[in-house]
């Protein structure tokens, strides 16, 4: 039983580009993690306002928009690890500024946007193309497997990260946080290096418009996978909460428990992660995707009700476990599914899926809390968004009868990636 729970490691003993990936991938999280917090409590720092903090959201979202769907396109035309390399390059650069400003005498607030406006250009581009390296260098069947290590990685930086960043910033200050990030995307660069060239397809289109259109129509030809994103998108949008907990924190009389409400919700991700096994044997991905997006509302509804910090404290992480199991069916629906020479061009429609939601949802919740309050803030968009996965679940049945033992596409790429393992 205690085995059965277990993640399953196939992925990471089969593939040598898969271990230095997710290793590349776990320094790099950590330090963004760091970053991830230490910004928001300097802009609170600068301006004392909620809705400022919540402004992050909207100056990163054109740019994400723009990338994201170019970045798919770009992923599918290039190397996709050259195009690693140089984005990761790139955002390292922009720790630097950050480091850079906040030694100043007087730090200023428009390098903080500048920064959170060109970062996420920058991993608009490079997502798509790591999420389209992954079924290059995971085999079919592994890909559950696979999206359960990766949310491993992602949540033991994003864990660790956050607790980290809330005693550095509070004893040491903003800017070891952002060196500490910065050395964190050298020694990710040094692992990305050591990963095989992955060419483009000999299928894939140029990237231009054409090619973005194109895969937005396969997008939309895909209802069920049309249906993750709007789960995603709508799950995000009304109850990610990250925009006011600096001043949620303070509400609580809580100061202390800043770090630990960031590193809440990678807590709970992390503990799905650990005991991912079980999600293995399980085919009615769909099904999955939209249950845990409605516990993720509920708790963070809960969470918004609470006054007391450890019970809220508890929630989020009981919020952030049920959004992995999201994540983690979404990604194997995604990747056991969709064709090669359209993988990044999807993967850029993903992103979308998956960031934008929370970049609205800042500028939602820091907003709402200045309007009506932090807390009601909170748990109206916790409850939001049960009731919206309530009415999804009920317009989408294609995507709630998803299994990925029958479904056309997975068949069909199954044996597509069977015949190419046999050539």
């Amino acid at each position: 039983m205690t085995r059965a729970l277990l993640p399953d490691l196939s992925p990471w003993k089969a593939s040598a580009d898969f271990r230095r990936l997710w290793k590349s991938g776990l320094i790099s999280n950590f330090g963004s993690f760091l970053t991830f917090v230490a910004l928001p409590v300097q802009l609170k720092e600068l301006t004392g306002s909620a809705a400022a903090v919540g402004a992050v959201g909207a100056v990163e979202l054109l740019p994400l928009v723009v990338c994201g769907l170019y970045g798919g396109a770009l992923a599918d035309a290039l190397d996709k690890r050259g195009l690693i390399v140089w984005t990761e390059l790139g955002q390292g650069l922009l720790s630097a500024v950050l480091l850079v400003n906040a030694l100043l005498p007087g730090p200023a607030v428009w390098p903080l946007y500048a920064v959170a406006a060109l970062s996420s250009a920058l991993v608009s581009v490079q997502r798509p193309a790591l999420d389209s390296l992954w079924p290059r260098i995971v085999a079919h069947d592994d890909m559950p497997a696979a999206a359960s290590l990766n949310s491993l990685r992602w949540t033991v930086g994003g864990v660790a990260g956050p607790a980290l960043a809330g005693v550095v910033v509070a004893y040491a200050g903003l800017g070891w946080a952002y060196a500490a990030d910065l050395l964190t995307f050298a020694v990710s660069l040094a692992f990305i290096l050591r990963i095989a060239p992955s060419p483009a397809s000999h299928e894939a289109a140029k990237p231009n418009l054409r090619a973005v259109a194109e895969g937005a129509r396969y997008a939309w030809s895909r209802k069920e996978l049309l249906g993750t994103y709007v789960v995603d998108l709508a799950a995000m949008f009304l109850a990610m909460p990250l925009a006011v907990l600096p001043f949620l924190a303070d509400e609580l009389h809580a100061e202390w428990s800043l770090g630990l409400m960031y590193a809440a919700l990678p807590a709970g991700a992390l503990v799905v992660s650990l005991t991912s096994g079980w999600t293995s044997p399980v085919h009615r991905h769909g099904l999955m995707v939209v249950l845990s997006a409605a516990g993720w509302g509920l708790a963070v509804a809960a969470a918004g009700i609470c006054g007391n910090v450890w019970l809220v404290l508890l929630l989020l992480t009981v919020g952030g476990g049920f959004d992995m199991v999201s994540g983690v069916f979404r990604a194997a629906m995604w990747n056991q599914t969709i064709p090669d020479e359209l993988r990044g061009r999807l993967a850029g429609i993903e992103l979308l899926s998956y960031s934008v939601g929370p970049q609205l949802g800042q500028v939602r919740a820091g907003g709402l809390a200045a309007w009506a309050g932090v807390r009601t803030s909170v748990w109206s968009g916790g409850l939001a968004c049960a009731g919206v996965m309530g009415l999804l679940a009920l317009g989408l049945p294609g995507l709630m009868s998803y299994d990925a033992r029958t479904n056309a596409h997975a068949v069909r790429m199954r044996e597509r990636r069977a015949a190419a393992a046999e050539v």
